[in-house]
């Protein structure tokens, strides 16, 4: 490849990168065409509690009354709780994290969206409730029975109106509780003998089941009652285009389900008044000092102990269900009555998931109190007035900054405003594209200031590129000449200038909190596209757009700069 295809090559390429970048940052370039849009509307900035609005809390935690060794635990236990209960709320991109200065720990809790504060604060200190519960019973079982009644009753009423021409596909995606078939109006496809369980099998290979019929009964199996329709019948040589005796059917069906008490936890156990604030101690033990399995040490207070030997001594040979928030962490079974106060939980357990469970009991009931602090609301039109406004600084910043370029570098001018909104789109599709990845980046305001300064950042680089081709140029030296001085004696002090920038910012990422790491962040971001529109893009923009016929024409290209030099 010679020099010219090369750099058209290379244009080409910048050329595709800023269209996909423009495209990314702003997918209203292309309104015109919906579904293009579309397709890059799904990429979206992740914006800050300060840009969206929300609720800002902080919490100061007490360890004062624990070992030294197990606050860090604690103190990290004690924020999956609390991250644990704001993900139960569903609250968009919540920020749960821990603080600390000097010697006191504070949990920051960022909730996004969120408008009412004493909601938020009820939500976060309300105790997650570890509870032990025991088999319901009859009453339970009587339950599951009337809810199975109640679905073959109705399923009886819907196969009336399938066998009296009712659209089937409609029943189907209306009533059916098969989600694999629902959408498709019930239909199984084809299937051969064999496929189904025997009882639905049995109906659906029936010779005497016509094709296009309704079955006139409900089929019940383990999985509930259903209603068939036979679309098809066909055999499989057939399809092959021959004839044979294997038969393949397509089957639709209506799907009413049969319940069984091993689905429903909540119903099958029942609260014995036993919970979380009864437990004294949680630990891993070994079965055999230490040479054994691992398993889960309890040690209960006075009123667990007294609660525990109830539950126990009526629950002999049956498992009492250990719940958290509702949903069953472990069911062991009681081997015999329990009168002081301790207990283990025995399983297959690695050292690691006994570890786990253990995290999880201490869970239970937040491991170190905490007290709120602080609390800020932000309000969501506060929020969108402060992202217009840094929106509005940021454009008139790069117009200005453009204006600039353009009267003293001229062509060299041009091409740095070019290079300059190349890199504002690249950084923002970096911003967009960041939430498809495990780290994505959230912008605030002080993430705006970031970006804003490296685009100052940015232009620094292209002013050293302009002004050491000036003095090339003034020195007599031919345009191409200066231009290629002009990057190679510009580059270190562009180099040193971008990685000491960089030093600070990995400083600031590593001690800094909150807003400040926010900054930095992004800020090193802007720094290191800085340095790569500024060498590689404009670089390659320059050699492509750089004519012969300027040679004669040295003003269009920047201000000669004059300097009492001898000529080269």
């Amino acid at each position: 490849m010679n020099a010219i295809k090369k750099i058209r090559f290379q244009f080409a390429g910048v050329v595709l990168l800023a269209l996909v970048s423009g495209l990314i940052a702003y997918p209203k370039l292309v309104s015109f065409a919906p579904p293009v849009e579309r397709f890059f509307s799904q990429a979206k900035v992740n914006l800050g509690l300060d840009l969206q609005g929300g609720i800002h809390l902080e919490y100061a935690a007490d360890t004062t009354d624990l070992d030294t060794s197990k606050r860090d635990d604690a103190l990290q236990a004690a924020v999956d709780v609390i991250e644990r209960r704001v993900n139960a709320f569903g609250v968009g991109e919540p920020v749960v994290q821990l603080s600390r200065s000097g010697s006191e720990s504070r949990i920051i809790v960022e909730l996004p969206g969120v408008k009412d504060v004493e909601e938020a604060k009820s939500m976060i200190k309300e105790t997650p409730f570890l509870e032990f519960r025991e088999l319901a019973g009859p009453e339970a079982e009587a339950q599951i029975d009337a809810a199975n009644a109640q679905s073959q009753e109705t399923a009886g009423k819907i196969l009336e109106n399938a066998l009296a021409g009712s659209d089937f596909t409609e029943l189907a995606k209306t009533w059916s509780r098969d989600p694999g078939a629902k959408e498709n109006g019930g239909e199984l496809g084809f299937a051969k003998s064999g496929s189904y369980v025997p009882e639905f099998d049995a109906v659906a290979f029936d010779p005497n089941f016509a094709t296009g019929s309704v079955h006139p009964a409900l089929v019940e199996t383990t999985f509930g009652w259903h209603i068939l329709k036979k679309l098809d019948e066909r055999s499989t040589s057939a399809a092959d285009g021959g004839e044979g005796e294997e038969r393949e059917v397509n089957i639709a069906h209506i799907l009413f389900p049969k319940y069984a008490i091993e689905d429903f936890p909540q119903l099958r156990y029942k609260a014995t008044g036993l919970s979380g604030k009864n437990l004294k101690d949680v630990y891993v033990d070994y079965q055999s000092q230490g040479v054994g399995s691992p398993q889960i040490a309890l040690r209960f207070d006075e009123e667990g102990t007294r609660l525990f030997a109830d539950i126990t001594s009526r629950n002999v040979g049956k498992p009492v269900a250990i719940f958290i928030d509702g949903e069953v962490v472990s069911q062991p079974t009681v081997q015999a009555e329990i009168r002081d106060g301790q207990a283990v939980i025995t399983s297959n357990f690695t050292l690691a998931q006994a570890n786990a469970e253990v995290k999880r009991f201490n869970e239970g009931a937040l491991p170190v109190p905490i007290t709120l602090v602080s609390q800020q609301s932000i309000d969501a039109s506060l929020g969108r007035s402060a992202l217009d406004q840094s929106v509005r600084a940021g454009i008139y910043g790069l117009a200005a900054v453009s204006v600039f370029m353009l009267l003293f570098y001229r062509f060299l001018g041009f091409i740095a405003v070019l290079a300059l909104l190349l890199y504002s789109a690249m950084l923002l599709a970096l911003f967009k594209l960041s939430i498809f990845t495990p780290f994505p980046i959230t912008l605030t305001l002080s993430g705006i200031a970031g970006f804003v300064l490296s685009i100052g950042i940015a232009v620094d680089a292209n002013v050293l590129i302009f002004e050491r081709t000036r003095e090339e140029l003034s020195f007599g030296k031919s345009m191409r000449k200066a231009l290629h001085e002009g990057f190679r004696r510009a580059w270190p002090s562009i180099r040193d200038g971008h990685f000491s920038t960089l030093i600070t910012t990995i400083i600031l990422i590593g001690m800094g909190t909150g807003f400040v790491k926010g900054f930095a962040i992004i800020l090193a971001l802007g720094v290191l596209l800085s340095l790569f529109t500024a060498v590689v893009l404009v670089r390659i923009m320059v050699n492509f757009l750089f004519a012969d016929w300027m040679e004669k024409r040295p003003w269009i290209l920047v201000t000669p700069k004059k300097l009492d030099t001898p000529k080269n």
